[in-house]
């Protein structure tokens, strides 16, 4: 009877994982046609996502979209939006559905319905959603508490993306991401998209990186070739804080 009673249980929560969310999502199909002129990803974690589009030939940047959302009954926060100022602060329930065993997933927000494909929802150390807290500058460390202005970075499914914007004044600095790997204390970037210089697509970016007291220490050189040591803390414990 036992065994009975568990294996309902197991594949109920089988499924339950199995459609989460979590992970990095491509763009394949919007209102029926199959999208191939630009490159749109996504990426969920932690109760945030982060959308950034680029142009498929020229490496141009589209836009960048993105904030917290609520995935047991599919809600979306707007915090930074380049396509629609003026959807920031508002919030959004698009009707989400999971297709073809959980691979695809189909948004429709009424105006125009798309079609996710999942690329991965491969988890390491450093995925989840993160906020600088603090930076070196010289010798000296600044911490920064972040609020209506901050930068964020999400990591999930072997995707990252950085935002740096302001929510109140819907004041949008930049972004940038791509692909990444976190290994035996090195991070790679290999930067996909950036919106303050295409000609940056392609190049890859090498750290050292620890996780000490959940908090992430990031030191090596930024895309300038400028020495940097940058400190993330978890989103939602930065701003419980």
């Amino acid at each position: 009877m036992k065994k009975l009673i568990i294996l309902p249980l197991l594949i109920i929560c089988f499924s339950l994982n199995a459609q989460s969310l979590e992970g990095s999502w491509k763009l394949v199909e919007e209102n029926g046609l199959e999208v191939t002129d630009k490159e749109v990803v996504r990426i969920y974690q932690d109760g945030y996502f982060a959308e950034g589009a680029k142009n498929s030939e020229t490496n141009e940047f589209l836009w960048a979209l993105g904030g917290e959302y609520s995935e047991a009954d599919y809600r979306e926060m707007s915090d930074f939006n380049t396509k629609n100022p003026e959807a920031i602060g508002k919030t959004f329930d698009p009707k989400l559905s999971f297709m073809s065993d959980n691979s695809q997933i189909k948004i429709d927000n009424v105006t125009e319905v798309q079609v996710w494909e999942r690329i991965s929802s491969e988890e390491d150390d450093l995925s989840g959603n993160w906020v600088i807290t603090g930076r070196k500058r010289g010798r000296e460390m600044s911490t920064m508490t972040p609020g209506n202005r901050r930068t964020v970075k999400i990591l999930g499914g072997g995707r990252f993306q950085w935002i740096a914007f302001n929510s109140a004044t819907r004041e949008f600095s930049g972004t940038g991401g791509g692909t990444y790997s976190a290994e035996d204390g090195k991070y790679i970037e290999n930067i996909e998209f950036f919106s303050r210089d295409s000609n940056r697509v392609g190049a890859s970016l090498d750290f050292e990186y620890e996780v000490r007291d959940s908090e992430w220490h990031h030191q090596g050189k930024s895309s300038k070739g400028d020495p940097i040591y940058e400190i993330w803390s978890p989103y939602s414990e930065a701003y419980t804080k």
